[in-house]
């Protein structure tokens, strides 16, 4: 548990106006309240935590996580079985709603065997104000819903259900708050995702997340520093620093700060081994940041930059704000501050009106920088955004020809990008028993590529340096070599 304030709060006094106080509080007012609903059922209450979607919300259902503990729950990993069932939900793509609703439905026959059962809904897609509608009128058995904003207030509004006893609805449309120093229960002891930032100012034409996630805002780097130290002193020598743009980080500041000198303050702290971060956009990648990354000991070999389109024309109507030419040369320049860099990006097929000659200079593209791997997406209609009522939708099957070319081409140069390291010796932090076989444990390399060897669970959290015997596409199989 990253933090511990079980006495601060007495429950008989006046509720605090600040926070985190406040909600120390009703962490202490909501274990009163289970007490009482374990007494009535018998037994000790469960949750489950289930996240759609990316690392923000990975990390605020650890936020999530470790509110329910401190307020006394137990984790059961099968929602079927639990007690408070919660979906951390995304809204990136509509068919992502679908399956909520979908698990939801499943969820409300559930409920009605179990009369000690909750269910709460969070994240972006409670942010749509349609869909908070449509769960009032068809889902009436959830009891509780909150968004993207307000989930810090997560033990307030847990305590004013338990106690109310009926559906608490709190949704923010936007805020300036950040609120530090609340629990938190990470999913693994030696690495852990760290907010640098939250909300968006980017507006990309196909994207929902400015309108769900908010403004962008930047958390103090005092705080950042004290959350790491504390994550390092905890047994964490990783992080992740998240953000849906980091290289903007610091403009929100009363004390403006770039996101390279962030860094250079993060890579003092003694004890912490590695610093990855997500996402960069190219409009912000400066030169100062990567001269960082080309100076620095401790950040990893490996830049996820999404491209996007390698067509300017499209770029523009994406509202990127840089060009093909632009972009090729930020490669450029990383390639040459950081030549073993592993490069990774996102690219979209069939964006409206996107012609054969603006992918044939996205494959353009792709051959140029030579990716060590990329996540491809078909364009898929995000209602609510400026992309789904444009003109000159692709065909269907134009797209999925072109798709299909394009991963094609992108799986051939990935494959020959992985084999470049066999036979040589790479440090490997070991993160995981591996999945499909028990003698063996699952690593990530700097450059985020993923190594199996032999060995058993003592070694999980360690640093070991691995021979990367056989390249089998996007991962090694390899064993340790003895120091």
């Amino acid at each position: 548990m990253e933090n511990n304030r079980q006495n601060a709060a007495d429950i008989e006094r006046e509720i605090p106006v600040s926070e985190p106080e406040r909600q120390y509080y009703f962490i202490e007012r909501a274990r009163n309240d289970l007490k009482k609903m374990e007494e009535a059922a018998g037994r000790q209450l469960s949750f489950c935590v289930t996240t759609f979607g990316c690392q923000m919300n990975a990390r605020d259902s650890e936020k999530l996580v470790g509110i329910l503990e401190q307020i006394g729950y137990i984790e059961e990993p099968e929602e079927e079985k639990a007690d408070l069932v919660i979906y951390n939900t995304c809204t990136v793509r509509e068919n992502a709603n679908q399956r909520v609703y979908g698990r939801l439905g499943q969820l409300g026959r559930i409920k009605k065997k179990n009369p000690h059962m909750m269910i709460a809904l969070c994240g972006c897609m409670m942010q749509e104000p349609e869909v908070v509608e449509k769960l009032k009128k068809s889902y009436r058995f959830i009891d509780l819903i909150f968004g993207t904003h307000n989930i810090y207030k997560f033990a307030e509004l847990l305590a004013t259900r338990m106690e109310s006893g009926h559906m608490v609805i709190d949704i923010w449309k936007d805020t300036d708050k950040i609120v530090e120093d609340l629990p938190s229960e990470r999913k693994y002891s030696f690495k852990s995702g760290v907010n640098i930032m939250f909300g968006c100012n980017n507006f990309c034409s196909y994207c929902i997340v400015p309108y769900v996630r908010g403004r962008e805002r930047s958390r103090d780097p005092r705080a950042v520093i004290r959350e790491i130290e504390r994550l390092v002193a905890d047994g964490v020598t990783e992080v992740m620093l998240l953000g849906q743009n980091v290289n903007s980080y610091g403009k929100t500041l009363d004390k403006p700060m770039t996101f390279a000198q962030l860094l250079r303050e993060i890579e003092k702290i003694e004890g912490l081994e590695r610093i990855r971060f997500m996402t960069s956009h190219p409009k912000d990648l400066s030169d100062e940041l990567i001269e960082v990354m080309g100076q620095s000991e401790k950040i990893c070999k490996h830049l996820h930059l999404p491209v996007q389109s390698g067509s300017t024309r499209i770029l523009e109507k994406m509202n990127r704000r840089y060009t093909k030419e632009h972009y090729l040369e930020l490669v450029r320049k990383i390639r040459k501050a950081v030549p073993d860099i592993s490069l990774t990006t996102d690219i979209i097929v069939g964006f409206p009106g996107e012609t054969e000659e603006d992918f044939q200079e996205t494959l353009d593209v792709v051959r140029q920088v030579q990716y060590d791997s990329a996540f491809t997406f078909i364009y898929s209609k995000r209602t609510g955004t400026p992309a789904a009522a444009m003109a000159d939708q692709v065909p269907e099957d134009v797209v999925k020809n072109r798709f299909n070319r394009l991963l094609a081409e992108v799986q051939e140069i990935s494959v020959k990008k992985c084999s470049v390291y066999e036979g040589s010796v790479q440090t490997v932090l070991v993160e995981t028993k591996n999945e499909h076989d028990d003698s063996f444990m699952t690593g990530r390399m700097s450059n985020n590529l993923l190594v199996h060897f032999p060995g058993d669970e003592s070694l999980t959290g360690k640093y070991v340096d691995v021979s990367l015997d056989e390249c089998r596409g996007f991962y090694y199989i390899g064993k340790i070599v003895k120091g």
